[in-house]
């Protein structure tokens, strides 16, 4: 495996990894990439919301992509569906245990978007 070295000898924080048996970095990207999966963590942190809530919070993204991006996240664990019983039917998305350990990843990635970051 090759490692970059700085001027100085040092290793740098991070190294080149062979990823050719899976890249972590991919897996990740993989489960949290699309257009609107990010924003719909964003507001399910810290809260409970129902779809409606959630479509109005996010603003021009249509019905069938936030149903399609609200299920992707589903299926990789990454957010719960809770659906209630009652007439009209009421369903709530929440983050799970894995979706809530995206916190501060998605705190730094709204930093260094509003140029907060060092």
């Amino acid at each position: 495996m090759d490692t970059v070295r700085k001027l100085d000898g040092t290793q740098p924080r991070f190294t080149k990894y062979d990823c050719s048996d899976g890249c972590p970095v991919e897996l990740a990207l993989e489960q949290i990439s699309g257009k609107w999966k990010g924003l719909v963590i964003y507001h399910l942190l810290g809260e409970t919301l129902r779809f409606s809530e959630l479509k109005r919070r996010m603003g021009s993204v249509t019905q069938r992509s936030l149903t399609k991006q609200l299920r992707e996240l589903e299926a990789d664990g990454i957010l719960h569906r809770e659906v209630f019983a009652v007439v009209p039917p009421k369903v709530e998305y929440s983050l799970t245990v894995k979706g809530q350990k995206l916190q501060p990843i998605i705190e730094a990635l709204h930093a260094w978007g509003s140029g907060q970051m060092p």
